[in-house]
């Protein structure tokens, strides 16, 4: 039970309850390094306009770059980072350690330091996709020439490379670095300078502390946001990024699931290193897939977190309210589980074999070719829903005939429609039906050999985004 503040409370303060319910230092204090370098660009910009006299900004200069290496655990208990810091400043400082809050508010220095955090996490998550994208190729280039069953509804459909259902992960992947990209449009915008919500009466430059923290366009040109009220209560672009990350996450829950499958011993296509599976406490045969499975899990909680975020801000007044400090754990747990769940995926890629041998025996699957055999009528000049029906008669006849598709005589065909012609052999030839595919992004002999070429080239080895 939290309780009442008495008026002995109210001269010490907040009670213990109060400050341990109202705290965000357990997250927050991971923005230390944020919340110092947008300090020590605060603190520039006030002695450089004369708002902080030079050898007070000399001093607290010196005390914030000591607390650079700090652990920050070992922080005074306060209501959050920010405050924490300036208790170990004005332990040592005084009152002028004061000075360093001069024309802020806690308000727009949580927005600077999310913000610089964010830029931080969406770089580095950047390149670990590139890194996942191109254990994908990797693969796909050792793999070039197998040849899988592709489904569709979980049933077997036509015939695809296995390179061919990789590079589909691969395209998946690059639209979430557009968005990120896009994303990063947004984060990068400077809030400092805004105050508590009506900015401040003395002259600051807020330009020159955008420049100084990297708040620059393409052009070079110093980025800050345009109103203050939105500057200090703007959360779209956490709820941005949590979207990226609940797409990227969805994208690997799928890739998991094919992972689950193709390792199973229905499918058995894949084998996944054993440091990637963990065996059953009572059955000594399993070889479980627990590290994509837990990735499909984890999709779940990244989801979970934007949906969260969302509700969170959906009725808030403008502009700042305290409510606002619960989007910290969606926002850091978002980053922290796609970027593990990206790592480890790659990881486990390049510890991945196939089964070509079990690749082979499912394409060579005559029924998979059905769909080239209404081509074939098409290009006798049958039209194709009529084609399409009588590729139906000629399956149900080879059903009734308990024999493949592959293996009716011509003279059985040509009671179907006398369009079959001697040439009807060569559609079932799997090497040529791949050749067939030249379509672009067709899974092609040659449109596959040539996407991955241009995979390679965009993603070198050690790429960076």
């Amino acid at each position: 039970m939290i309780l009442a503040k008495t008026e002995a409370a109210g001269e010490r303060g907040l009670l213990p309850e109060v400050l341990a319910f109202t705290s965000s230092l357990p997250l927050d204090r991971q923005l230390l390094r944020e919340d110092l370098a947008g300090s020590l660009a605060h603190l520039t910009m006030l002695a450089r306009c004369g708002i902080v006299p030079r050898q007070a900004a000399l001093a607290i200069r010196g005390e914030l770059l000591k607390l650079w290496d700090l652990d920050p655990l070992q922080l005074p208990p306060e209501e959050d980072v920010h405050m924490a810091v300036e208790a170990r400043l004005t332990a040592v400082l005084g009152e002028t350690a004061g000075m360093l809050h001069t024309a802020r508010s806690r308000n727009d220095q949580v927005a600077l330091d999310m913000r610089l955090w964010l830029r931080d996490e969406i770089t580095g998550l950047r390149s670990e996709i590139r890194q996942l994208q191109r254990a994908f190729v990797d693969l796909a280039v050792n793999n070039i020439d197998v040849v899988m069953a592709g489904y569709t509804h979980l049933q077997r459909a036509q015939p695809v490379y296995f390179a061919h259902h990789l590079l589909a992960y691969v395209e998946m992947l690059e639209r979430d670095q557009q968005r990120l990209v896009d994303a990063f449009r947004r984060v990068n915008v400077c809030p400092l300078g805004s105050g508590a919500i009506a900015g401040s009466t003395l002259a600051l430059d807020r330009e020159m502390v955008a420049r100084l923290l990297g708040f620059l366009d393409e052009k070079g040109r110093p980025v800050v946001t345009q109103n203050s009220m939105d500057a200090v209560s703007d959360r779209d672009f956490a709820v941005e990024f949590c979207a990226a990350g609940a797409l990227l996450a969805l994208h690997i829950s799928r890739l998991a699931e094919d992972l689950i499958l193709w390792s199973s011993s229905e499918f058995g296509l894949i084998r996944i290193s054993d440091a990637y599976t963990t065996g059953s406490s009572l059955m000594p045969q399993k070889k479980n897939p627990d590290v994509a499975e837990l990735a499909r899990g984890k999709s779940a909680r990244v989801i979970a977190n934007l949906v969260a975020l969302l509700t969170l801000l959906k009725g808030l007044p403008m502009s700042y309210n305290r409510d606002l400090q619960e989007d910290k754990q969606r926002l850091f747990d978002t980053a922290d589980t796609v970027r593990s769940t990206v790592r480890i995926c790659a990881a486990m890629l390049r510890n991945l074999s196939v089964n070509k041998a079990a690749c082979a025996a499912a394409s060579a699957d005559p029924a998979l070719l059905a769909t080239d055999l209404v081509d074939y009528l098409v290009g006798k000049g049958v039209r194709f829903r009529d084609a399409h029906h009588l590729v139906g008669e000629a399956v149900a006849l080879a059903e009734r005939k308990q024999k493949s598709l592959d293996k009716l005589q011509l003279t059985e065909l040509r009671t179907i429609h006398e369009a079959f012609g001697d040439d009807v052999r060569d559609v079932f030839n799997l090497k040529q039906a791949m050749a067939r595919r030249t379509g672009t992004g067709a899974p092609g002999t040659a449109e596959v050999r040539k996407q991955l070429a241009r995979w390679t080239k965009l993603l070198p080895e050690g790429t960076k985004p």
